[in-house]
């Protein structure tokens, strides 16, 4: 059983990691004002000390503990680690230094700092709990807080002696104040100067620090007490710091391996990140990490084991998800070498593949690295050094895993490609798997949806976001039939399919399971669509070059014969297909 605490915008998203596992958990939070849509897990309200906290996971058999807790929680947060469990740390990534702002390590610095400014009226939008941590500024100084309109934040601020004409409200709805609201709030108020906490997005953080750069106005922001700096090092091994929903499910698949049915891996891109980031450590520092973190393509970091094998050498074994991908347990080894031009240069090492066709998105000739794993590593280069690296990246017997994958078909020759559009690799291809879908949509339908939309991915989930921000996403992966079923059986009115054009052919031909093991893309059923087209078809090798090319009418008959498809499983309700470029 896992035991969350949270109250954040990080606590949702540690709800909805759990609950792709459909089994129970707890969600802990101070009060009950946080509203949150959950079908496994179990609510619980109200503060716990650290004997409260280890009782409770005696008499429930927790196994890990999730602190997702805000950031500013440092009692929370010692509670916890002063308990034997597994903690998983749900840190907010940290953002840029704003130019111009007074940074401060704690509110007590802060009064003491702000005391040697020449300041007229402070603008606190720090919070309730921080009067009490201001009291040596406000006392002597003119002080205005802004704070919560609900009778505990009230009772917490008369406690603390803070006159009630020092305090303004906002909204109960708990809406977070826009950058335009905050403009006519400092102006209203005619204040000079702010103090914040250094709370992230889900804190308001942006529109406050925008406001107060328009307006010219000075400002002192708190920075979150560093993981470091309580009471247990980072070095505690019972200890994971993660930074978003992929880095948690893995944290989570360590420490408690049944908790979810199936285990998520990496993508070789992504290993080849941390091997190409260690050994340009090794070059430019002479350090060989143990580890590595780097950035995913949505920003979330993530940490890895690596090997440095020698200066400029490092490799990844890439771990075992439950997805039966041929490149299990491979190692992948990136080679880095300072040249003396500012470019960054992809070279082929033994075990990857050559591109020989075009409409890969990747120069003919060239090796076979997916256009998001080389961002991913320039990225990391960059982080590091502004000079220019020849990278070579190679996999152990590629040649031969080669010949377990299409990828002749497509033109890559004499090894494996290395891709990842996530970096994650999710366990897409087995019953497992269309049974995770299930539970996702029943979540759905327990929270009251009647629509919802569906996706193969990450970039069909965005693209259907765009045109529906509202609308919640389930990822089909490859199964289009199964997950239109469970939909139709579950009683959802409105679908939402997204599909890229890729498994779009395949689908529009009766296909209802995509996947390249089952089906592949059939130029000839494509030119009997459009005949008139049949030899600019026959010279394509990816769907997606069908874009540069074919009339918008192609695409309107590849979106009909989908949606007909889809009836035979989805016989009744609005179904609209989208097709995602």
């Amino acid at each position: 059983m896992i035991l969350i605490f949270g109250g954040t915008t990080e606590g949702r998203i540690a709800i909805n990691v759990c609950e792709q596992a459909g089994k129970p958990f707890y969600y802990s939070t101070k009060s009950n004002l946080q509203q949150v849509d959950m079908k496994n897990g179990i609510r619980l309200v109200g503060a716990m000390t650290s004997e409260d906290i280890c009782r409770f996971c005696k008499e429930n058999d927790i196994k890990c503990i999730v602190d997702a807790a805000h950031p500013f929680a440092e009692n929370l947060h010692k509670a916890i680690m002063n308990t034997d469990m597994p903690v998983v740390r749900f840190d907010r990534q940290r953002q840029e230094k704003i130019e111009g702002a007074v940074y401060c390590k704690s509110f007590e610095e802060a009064a003491e700092i702000m005391k040697q400014h020449d300041i007229k009226l402070l603008l606190a939008l720090s919070g309730v709990n921080t009067i009490a941590k201001l009291k040596s500024y406000w006392q002597t100084h003119n002080t205005v807080f802004r704070i919560l309109n609900r009778q505990e934040s009230i009772e917490t601020a008369k406690a603390s002696g803070l006159p009630a004409d020092h305090i303004i409200f906002y909204d109960e709805s708990l809406c977070l104040p826009t950058e335009q609201q905050e403009i006519q709030l400092m102006k209203s108020i005619g204040c000079d100067a702010i103090i914040t906490k250094e709370s992230g997005q889900s804190g308001g953080f942006d529109q406050k620090i925008n406001a107060a750069k328009r307006l010219g106005i000075k400002i002192f922001i708190v920075e979150p007490p560093s993981t470091a700096n309580t009471q247990h090092s980072t070095l505690d091994s019972r200890l994971s710091i993660i930074t978003g929903p992929h880095s948690l499910r893995r944290a989570i698949e360590k420490a408690v391996p049944d908790f979810f049915p199936l285990k998520t891996g990496l993508s070789t891109g992504a290993c080849a990140t941390a091997a190409t980031k260690a050994a340009l450590l090794s070059v430019l520092t002479g350090d060989c990490p143990k580890e590595v973190v780097f950035a995913l393509p949505d920003g979330e970091s993530i940490t890895i084991p690596v090997e440095v094998e020698s200066e400029g050498i490092a490799s990844v074994v890439k771990d075992f998800s439950d997805d039966p991908d041929v490149t299990r347990g491979c190692k992948i080894t990136a080679k880095v070498e300072l040249n003396e031009s500012s470019e960054i240069r992809f070279m082929r090492g033994e075990g990857v593949g050559t591109v020989t066709l075009p409409g890969l998105g990747i120069p003919v000739g060239g090796p076979a690295i997916n256009a998001t794993p080389r961002e991913m590593m320039t990225n990391e280069v960059r982080a590091l050094t502004d000079q220019g690296c020849d990278i070579t990246i190679s996999v152990e017997n590629g040649s031969e895993i080669a010949k377990n994958t299409f990828n002749e078909k497509v033109g890559v020759r004499g090894g494996i490609s290395i891709i990842g559009t996530t970096g994650i690799v999710s366990p897409l291809s087995n019953k497992a798997f269309v049974e995770s879908i299930g539970r996702e949509l029943q979540v759905a339908r327990a929270i009251g949806c009647t629509a919802i939309g569906l996706a193969s991915g990450k970039n069909g989930e965005d693209a259907l976001r765009t045109m529906f921000p509202d609308l919640r996403v389930v990822h089909y992966g490859n199964f289009i039939g199964e997950t239109l079923k469970k939909a139709y059986a579950l009683g959802f009115e409105e679908v939402h399919l997204g599909i890229m054009i890729g498994k779009a052919v395949k689908l529009a031909e009766g296909n209802l399971d995509t996947h390249s093991h089952k089906v592949q893309m059939n130029k000839q059923f494509l030119k009997s669509l459009a005949p008139e087209y049949a030899d600019k078809i026959d010279n394509i090798t990816m769907a997606r070059e069908l874009w540069q090319f074919m009339p918008p009418a192609f695409f309107d008959k590849i979106q009909q014969l989908c949606l007909s498809h889809c009836r035979t499983v989805f016989p009744q309700g609005e179904l609209q297909i989208h097709l995602i470029k």
